[in-house]
């Protein structure tokens, strides 16, 4: 029965993550970093796919989920967020077939420029971007680490408002980052602002404010936003102490390399995990001002 590439629907969504952790841990423990990723209710993937179902895509194999893609777009940006092959089913065409799906998603959303974050040592998968027009741009790394209660007292930071869903505050998140990433992310600050797992706040410094961040309940940092990448190192230790102010017992963040919040991660002594690297079309943005959430949210 040959294999079947078709739109992603709702139900296809939790099977569909499955198949992504069990892709994760399969390369991660095949290279010696053991597992990353646990399954998750797919939120973020139903939140994309009722505001643009065009950037998700399953293959199927009879009954079998053995391939999804999933890709947002915001602005002149086209991110793809996944694109997985169940563990068995690579050298069948899939994921070429995929992203050639997700990339006329780009087409038809207009993006002048394409992007992503993959694994440092997946190699195979950068030779595809690669083919593709996509370069490594930049290593991301994922930093996480224990916090104890003396280093919530380390460190310059910055004074915290709470972020409303409103108008004008989605306003200005809005600006911050056109400012910093070059367009606007509001439909995805709509997104976290309605989970209840996370908290955002606006950064300020003598009054003005400077910048925002999330932190989750599960201790993890990001997305964090600054005007200056001056502000990035007490930005970061506000968002850590933060995250252990709510509970957070183990920390973690995804950190560009020129960043300073690594700086700071060591400091707090949070460790390098698993190496990453953001693969793009064109260059964009300023990763000293910014710290994305995770590899498919960015």
């Amino acid at each position: 029965m040959p294999i079947v590439f078709r739109p992603a629907r709702t139900d296809d969504l939790p099977r569909a993550q499955v198949l992504v952790v069990r892709s994760i841990n399969d390369l991660t423990e095949r290279h010696g970093f053991g597992p990353m990723a646990t399954v998750r209710s797919p939120d973020f993937q139903l939140f994309c796919l009722k505001d643009d179902p065009e950037g998700l895509w399953v293959a199927e194999d009879g009954d079998e989920i053995v391939g999804f893609a999933f890709s947002w777009a915001c602005g002149d940006l086209w991110f793809l967020a996944e694109l997985f092959v169940a563990p068995g089913q690579q050298g069948r065409g899939i994921g070429n077939k995929l992203l050639a799906h997700t990339l006329d998603h780009a087409r038809k959303a207009g993006a002048t420029n394409k992007s992503l974050i993959t694994f440092t040592f997946n190699v195979v998968s950068q030779g595809l971007y690669i083919r593709h027009g996509m370069l490594p741009r930049l290593p991301i790394y994922l930093f996480s680490g224990g916090f104890r209660a003396e280093d919530r007292s380390r460190g310059d930071k910055l004074h915290c408002a709470t972020i409303e869903p409103s108008p004008s505050h989605l306003n200005i998140l809005s600006k911050f980052d056109a400012g910093t990433l070059g367009f606007s992310r509001e439909k995805h600050h709509r997104y976290l602002l309605g989970d209840a797992t996370m908290k955002g706040v606006f950064l300020q410094d003598c009054g003005d404010c400077v910048g925002y961040a999330y932190v989750s309940t599960t201790g993890h940092v990001g997305p964090v936003a600054v005007t200056q990448s001056r502000y990035m190192g007490a930005a970061f230790t506000t968002a850590l102490d933060l995250a252990a102010a709510g509970g957070g017992e183990r920390l973690s963040a995804f950190l560009p390399g020129v960043s300073d919040a690594c700086r700071i991660a060591s400091e707090h002594r949070m460790r390098i995990r698993f190496p990453m690297v953001l693969v793009s079309a064109s260059e964009f943005g300023d990763w000293t001002c910014y710290l994305p959430r995770n590899p498919g949210f960015m």
